[in-house]
């Protein structure tokens, strides 16, 4: 740990590890080794590097805390609690194959750490399908996964206005035309699915305020 973090940022580190800890040792049937520690300190330095404003440790913890509140949905919660962790392992703005590399970070380390192929290949999977969100009807860890990144699109108005700030500002070598033009397609693209939401709480607590905010985000950007 650098002994120059700020007091809160070590507070959120140390119950990152804690909860990396568990699911891992959870995974792998209760076993204490390999020590889990510094893989969880490889994620999390990934996970603070500089050109991350919304892709943060702060959104890997509400990540974690949404599977939390919607374990109960999934077959395997302690693998999509890893998946969390891996998601967005590999996270560059300016390229589109986050995702696809991400997942191959989760296949070396995984086994590495002690975790059976399956779930490793579980992990994996999940990880991809964050690309499009769409999770097949049944597939209940990754309805778990893409509601839990999700989310933050159910905010209140001022922490979702914060979220919309923070992924212009990690998006700052765009022009102002162009990523209104982007985010606006997104927006719209994100209104016309049928659902953003998969799990039975997303649906009932999360879907009405998130189709709020995107409507009110996508006014503000073409006006």
């Amino acid at each position: 740990m650098d002994a120059s973090a700020a007091p809160d940022t070590r507070a959120t580190d140390d119950a990152l590890r804690r909860r990396w800890h568990a699911a891992l040792v959870a995974v792998r049937g209760g076993s204490p080794v390999p020590d889990p520690l510094p893989y969880a300190d490889n994620l999390l330095d990934r996970w603070a590097e500089p050109q991350r404003k919304y892709h943060t440790t702060a959104h890997l913890t509400a990540v974690l805390d949404r599977i939390d509140t919607l374990a109960g949905h999934a077959a395997g919660p302690d693998a999509v609690r890893l998946a969390a962790w891996f998601h967005d392992a590999v996270y560059r703005p300016d390229r589109s194959e986050n995702e696809e590399r991400s997942a191959a970070v989760a296949e070396r380390a995984l086994p590495e750490a002690g975790v059976p192929d399956d779930i490793t290949a579980e992990v994996a999977r999940l990880v991809r399908l964050t690309v499009t969100h769409d999770p097949a009807d049944g597939d209940t860890n990754g309805e778990v996964l893409c509601d839990a990144d999700l989310a933050i699109l159910a905010a209140a108005p001022r922490e979702y206005a914060e979220y919309a700030a923070q992924v212009r500002e990690e998006y700052g070598f765009v022009p102002d035309d162009a990523f209104r033009d982007g985010r606006a397609a997104v927006l719209r693209q994100l209104l016309g699915l049928p659902r953003l939401f998969r799990t039975p709480h997303g649906i009932a607590e999360w879907e009405p305020r998130a189709r709020q905010n995107l409507l009110t985000e996508l006014e503000l950007l073409t006006r």
